[in-house]
């Protein structure tokens, strides 16, 4: 297995659907296919609910952020150089089985993990090939310098982690809203839309070698999908009633898809 016990990081051996460490730590794979290495000490928050999970599977199959999907499959196939890739925070799946699908054309397989047991359920549905595990991007089931490649695709960045995590060398690629991302959703929304403000692209022990910006317009033109990619964001949580009554009522909605890829290499 390329991942760990959570309790001791010791190495884990899978014998009739149990994974256990030398010190007898053991852990059951669910009938689903994925493993819980979930500790109550892990920090962080249980993830997005079933609802938030549905939402986003049911949007993200439309295809409309596939454009996202194969550019950072494609970056992660050029710049991988061993076999052991990580999806920080995977969700239910959809970029890590693309990611996969890429990179085993290289001899390279793809491990992933998300703190929503829901979200892991439905990964072990798209891709019964993908080693999976629910677990927290604070307290990675990962040992030290092993992996060649991790894949953050907007989840919490746990910085130390992640750099304790790669190899020297590895590489590590982020995607995070760009500045337009769903202007036109915030637009229906709000009264005052705010655009995205981008971070700092300093991450201490890395070096920015890449960067990458995906732009284009989204056509909703069906009430499923824009309640679909509504009910998948945050926004869903965070607007009045009315408001969000009125979004979800839209027939159509012009929308944009705007995201930057960044693309480091641990030093």
């Amino acid at each position: 297995m390329n991942f760990v016990c959570p309790k001791c990081r010791g190495a884990l051996t899978l014998e009739r659907g149990v994974a256990r460490c030398s010190l007898g730590h053991a852990y059951d794979r669910a009938k689903a296919g994925y493993f819980n290495f979930l500790l109550n000490s892990s920090g962080g928050t249980h993830g997005d609910n079933r609802e938030m999970v549905e939402a986003r599977r049911a949007f993200l199959d439309t295809g409309a952020y596939f454009p996202l999907a194969k550019k950072v499959s494609e970056l992660a196939r050029l710049y991988i150089s061993g076999t052991r890739a990580l999806d920080i925070g995977c969700g239910e799946g959809y970029y890590t089985d693309v990611i996969g699908r890429e990179i085993s054309n290289v001899g390279a397989k793809v491990s992933a993990f998300d703190i929503s047991k829901d979200a892991v359920k439905y990964a072990a549905r798209r891709n019964k090939s993908l080693e999976l595990a629910v677990a927290s991007a604070y307290k990675m089931p990962t040992a030290d310098k092993s992996f060649d490649l991790a894949v953050n695709m907007f989840s919490p960045l746990a910085q130390d982690e992640v750099y304790r995590t790669l190899k020297p060398g590895g590489i590590f690629i982020l995607a995070v809203p760009g500045e337009e991302h769903l202007f036109g959703l915030k637009q229906a929304a709000y009264k005052n839309p705010y655009k995205n403000r981008l971070a700092d692209t300093h991450l201490d022990g890395f070096e920015l070698i890449r960067t990458e910006r995906i732009s284009y317009n989204l056509d909703l033109n069906s009430q499923a999908d824009i309640q679909a990619l509504f009910m998948m964001t945050p926004y869903a949580y965070r607007t009045p009633a009315d408001d969000k009554k009125r979004v979800l009522s839209l027939q159509c909605l012009r929308t944009e898809a705007d995201f930057v890829i960044f693309v480091y290499k641990r030093v």
